[in-house]
């Protein structure tokens, strides 16, 4: 039924918190091409520890479809809204798709982060010991660490944190 031809691009879908998984699966059951990255993760529950499969960009998802499907898409439970640019549904390159499956494929310990970070901003850091401190960017040195400058009672400290424990504030 979804048969490739020029029309068709690689578009970001924004899902409900945590459907992921199965907005993947009722899309490839409509025959839709999807990407979904995933990552392996140890996660530390009371009892055990248990390695799962997680979504590499919490809520997103990847579709090559034609914007005629744009309803049919849209009508997916689970699916909230195709992520837009100044109006318009955000097309994606090929080429970056083939990077993040690239990517995927060839490293373990890789991340997704949805927001960006610039040298001078104010953070919070949302997890951790030094959870709810309050701290300034003083360097950026990846996706996967993060300097920050954590000012209290007149005393800076510098730690590398993971990015995915810092927010914008």
């Amino acid at each position: 039924m979804h048969l490739e031809n020029k029309q068709y691009k690689w578009y970001l879908l924004y899902t409900a918190p945590r459907a992921e998984k199965k907005v993947n699966a009722a899309l490839i059951k409509r025959e839709f091409t999807t990407f979904l990255p995933l990552q392996r993760k140890i996660v530390q529950w009371s009892d055990r520890k248990k390695t799962i499969d997680s979504p590499l960009f919490s809520s997103y998802i990847f579709i090559y479809t034609s914007m005629s499907f744009y309803y049919e898409i849209l009508n997916t439970l689970g699916v909230v809204k195709f992520v837009n640019f100044q109006g318009q549904p955000v097309v994606l390159r090929d080429s970056q798709i083939e990077f993040i499956k690239l990517m995927v494929a060839n490293y373990e310990d890789i991340e997704g982060i949805t927001e960006t970070f610039e040298k001078g901003e104010s953070v919070k850091i949302i997890a951790g010991p030094l959870q709810d401190q309050i701290g300034e960017l003083i360097e950026y040195k990846s996706t996967k660490k993060v300097v920050v400058k954590i000012e209290n009672t007149g005393f800076s400290l510098v730690v590398q944190l993971p990015s995915n424990i810092l927010r914008k504030i």
